[in-house]
């Protein structure tokens, strides 16, 4: 597989425009690598790219962008492409006003609040599971204690 790109397989892979590409290099936002005058895009460059140009699509400013790209880099030491990468254990998730990212099957944490305190998903379909357990085996213990007490009672002597 293709490990560097030109700004023109950038554009061509993403959508992106030459002037938003450039205008991102100035920025830092995605900084690539230089030969001469050229820029040479990496693998994680371009698929950042990509990920910024979907969430960009959907309504995300740039500047939310800026602020997730910091946040992963800070708190968790990995950029926005090997955040959302298929064998990443983390997840971006987003209801198109929210980015959250997800950290483990248990937590979720908001990235554009940078909230160091985490959301945390909880399973319903798990629970449901769980109480109905739990009812069950209530059930069947208290079934099982009648039972026991009926044959443990005393037979009523009928006095008449």
């Amino acid at each position: 597989m293709q490990r560097e790109f030109t700004s023109n397989d950038v554009i061509a892979l993403t959508g992106i425009t030459a002037r938003q590409l450039q205008w991102w290099d100035e920025r830092g936002i995605v900084t690539p690598a230089r030969q001469g005058h050229r820029r040479i895009y990496n693998w994680d460059d371009l698929l950042t790219v990509a990920v910024i140009c979907q969430l960009r699509r959907r309504g995300f400013s740039l500047q939310r962008m800026r602020k997730v790209i910091r946040f992963l880099q800070q708190e968790f030491g990995t950029s926005l492409a090997a955040t959302v990468g298929a064998s990443s254990e983390y997840h971006l998730l987003t209801d198109g006003t929210h980015l959250y990212l997800r950290t483990s099957a248990r937590q979720v944490v908001d990235l554009l609040k940078n909230s160091r305190q985490a959301m945390f998903d909880i399973c319903l379909s798990d629970e449901v599971r769980r109480v109905r357990a739990e009812v069950e085996s209530r059930k069947k213990a208290a079934a099982s204690e009648g039972v026991q007490f009926l044959r443990r009672r005393p037979k009523s002597v009928n006095r008449a």
